[in-house]
């Protein structure tokens, strides 16, 4: 496994958008407001919750002077990983992997949870 959390293959849509922010000089809500967008908006694009539309994409690459592809999948045009940060010991690496996927089960229960939540209601709804 590679030891590198900055590298392609590591690296998280909004693990490079939350670089080439930090690399633009901007806080997340200065660049939120470039984009049109809100700071939770944002957040949840940095913290790969959710993703942006292809319009905010392309808006955003030019904002943060990123090629498309890069912001994507790591390759072409970017920044580069941060100085001295770029390894992660093994285990500081496996925690990370297994937050992300902690990060996207609780994502995923969230969902269900709307879904049931809203059959619920239906069912109050219709026993009125």
């Amino acid at each position: 496994m590679d030891d590198n959390w900055y590298s392609d293959e590591a690296a998280t849509f909004g693990d490079r958008l939350a670089a080439a922010r930090e690399a633009a000089g901007m806080n997340q809500k200065e660049l939120a407001k470039r984009l049109g967008v809100k700071v939770k908006t944002l957040s949840a694009w940095e913290n790969d919750v959710t993703e942006p539309r292809a319009n905010r994409l392309q808006l955003m690459s030019g904002l943060l002077n990123v090629s498309l592809g890069w912001l994507l999948t790591g390759e072409g045009e970017g920044v580069e990983a941060p100085d001295g940060e770029g390894a992660l010991a093994a285990d500081a690496q496996a925690l990370l992997l297994e937050l992300r996927e902690v990060r996207g089960d609780i994502s995923d229960a969230m969902k269900r949870l709307v879904k049931l939540e809203k059959a619920f209601r239906a069912i109050l709804k219709d026993g009125d």
